[in-house]
Formats: C-alpha cells, structure tokens, sequence
C-alpha cells in the first residue's frame, strides 16, 4: 500500500504457539486517508476469548477503514476503542461469569496527508518503534507487574519472569468504563521508521535487542516478521501462548533515515 512519495508496507503474522485455539485477531487496512493495523489477544470462558478479539478488531476496522483526514484525531481514536469496548459488553452473557470474554488491544492509524501516526491500547499488547535501529516501546502495560515495576518493586528484568506477569488491570469487555491509553497529539512518521504491534505471545519470546537487530537484517516487512518467528519457534517455549504481529514500514528502514527526533507522549489515566 503506498500513496506518492509516502510509502507505507505492511505484513502480518499469527501463530497457535502450544495453545489448544487461537485467540488473537489482527488486521491490516488502508483508510480513505491513510493506514491502520490492529492487534487483539482475547481472552475468556467456554472459547470466547477469539470472539472478543474477532469483535474488537472488526468494530474499530469498521471505523477505520471509513474514516478521512478529518477525524484523523486522539479524542477520534480513544472514541473507536471505547466502541469497541461497548460492542464486547452488549454480547456478554447476563449470570454466566465462566463464559465472560474481553480482549487486549493495540492500533496504529497512519494519516498520508500529515504523515503522521496515532496509536492508542488496552491491556499488554504492544507497540514498539524503531528508528535509527534503537527500540522504543511506545506503550506501557495495563498488567499488575507493570505497576510494580512502575513503583520500583521490581525491575523489568524480575517482570519477564513474574508468575503473575499476564495479570491485567484493564481490558476491552469488563464491567463499567475503560479509558485508552491513547497518544496525546499526532506523532510525525519519519522515512525509515518501523513499527511493531505485537500480543504479548509475541513480545515475551522475543527480547527488544532481537527485534532490532532482526530488522537490521531484513528485506521487507515480511522477511522481518519471518526472522522474528524463528526465533519463538526455536526457543520452543512449552507453554508458548498465541503469538501476532502487525509490521509496519515507512519506506525502508535497513537504508537510513532521517535522524530528527520527535517525542511521544501517552494519554495519563484518569
């Protein structure tokens, strides 16, 4: 997908890892004005869990994909989440807490026009960006180790291995509001940046310096998802959980790029 003098490529990956089903859902489409990509890990009684990513995904790619440079705005983004969250509540089962559902979430939404991006997320999937080969996680966790480790309780090295590292605060689906974490202004899309939004099936087989290093070494948006799912497949891991990912390149990020930087700075809770 690309429009004149702005490319944007984009490739995608799912896998069941040692799970009986798979539960992610994810998307990749082009919008009137621009692009967007979505990740989902879902989550839930009797199997539902691949019904509350399947719903999210396809509720804010319904929005999106109708969507023009007008709306191309935070307020805009939080509000589709927020949609999506609504969606997954209509369809919960009344007395039936085993068969409850909900669902992480993560999307990016690229304008051509301004070339700029917006990204906003619920629960433990990631987006990560790179630019000049160094890995900045541009989200924050909505999980119970993410707190501790934000109280200096324990370190992000403690946190990858914590028992209770897939415990989340927050997640489209539960009862009552949620609120997204959703960028603050729109952040501009150098030449050679890359993206990465990722389940957290994904993120916890794969340490920060092999996503960058994977990149370096990549062709496309492909290649570089191919050489990141090596890597799960040969850790093995023998609880592996599902694991997606979205790539998103501007231009080629193995070629150089420019090396202005621009500050991202996320939503604060309420």
């Amino acid at each position: 997908m690309n429009l004149p003098g702005f490319d944007i490529l984009m490739a995608s990956r799912t896998g069941q890892g040692q799970r009986s089903n798979n539960e992610d859902t994810l998307c990749t489409g082009r919008s009137r004005g621009g692009w967007y990509a979505v990740v989902a890990d879902g989550a839930g009684g009797h199997s539902r869990g691949a019904e509350a990513s399947r719903r999210a995904v396809q509720t804010i790619e319904q929005i999106l994909h109708n969507a023009d440079e007008s709306v191309f705005l935070p307020e805009t983004l939080s509000r589709v989440v927020r949609v999506a969250h609504g969606e997954l509540q209509r369809h919960q089962v009344p007395g039936d807490p085993s068969a409850s559902m909900h669902t992480t979430v993560v999307a990016l939404w690229i304008d051509a026009g301004t070339r700029h991006a917006l990204w906003a997320h619920v629960g433990d999937s990631r987006l990560y960006r790179l630019r000049h080969g160094l890995v900045d996680m541009v989200t924050t966790d909505d999980s119970l180790v993410q707190q501790m480790v934000n109280a200096g309780l324990i370190s992000s090295a403690q946190a990858r291995q914590h028992p209770h590292k897939n415990q989340l605060v927050a997640a489209l689906g539960v009862e009552g509001d949620v609120d997204p974490h959703t960028v603050v202004r729109p952040v501009e899309v150098k030449d050679g940046d890359a993206f990465l939004l990722c389940s957290d099936g994904w993120w916890d087989a794969i340490e920060p310096l092999s996503i960058a290093s994977t990149l370096e070494r990549a062709q496309s948006p492909d290649d570089w998802l191919d050489r990141m799912e090596r890597l799960i497949e040969q850790r093995n891991a023998p609880r592996q959980d599902n694991f997606s990912a979205v790539a998103v390149w501007a231009g080629n990020p193995t070629l150089g790029a420019d090396d202005s930087s621009d500050a991202t700075v996320p939503n604060v809770p309420r």
